[in-house]
């Protein structure tokens, strides 16, 4: 397979979700997990279109649940995330310290990583470790 040409410089790879409280997770992924808010559209608790990027690099999508939106019918919470991260034991006690949900603790793995895991409030999972890839 050939490599795939782009002159777009930003994300290419956006994961999405949809949260029945967006606002919220927003707060969570910024407050707590260290996103930077980019982008937020929408009135009152809804919200239509969010951006959030990851220091390092990368981005993810979110917005509300809404029975006119294409993943619509996905369940809020669904899915799992793997950050690439520098010091994975810094971010983990900013996150034991918000009382967010650890699934995983800190850790190391065979495969050379350290990590850890955690659930936002409507349940995703974000995984954090050193492992860069192959």
């Amino acid at each position: 397979m050939g490599r795939m040409n782009t002159t777009n410089a930003h994300t290419v790879v956006w994961p999405t979700f949809t949260y029945a409280d967006a606002r919220g997770a927003i707060r969570f992924l910024v407050d707590t997990l260290g996103f930077v808010e980019k982008a937020v559209y929408g009135e009152g608790d809804r919200v239509d279109h969010a951006e959030l990027a990851w220091p390092g690099g990368g981005a993810i999508m979110l917005g509300s649940k809404r029975p006119d939106s294409v993943i619509g019918d996905l369940p809020a919470g669904v899915g799992s995330v793997y950050i690439v991260i520098d010091n994975p034991d810094e971010l983990y006690e900013r996150v034991v310290a918000a009382g967010a949900t650890i699934a995983q603790g800190l850790r190391d793995e065979d495969y050379g990583s350290r990590g850890f895991t955690c659930r936002d409030p409507e349940g995703v999972f974000w995984n954090f470790g050193t492992y860069p890839g192959a």
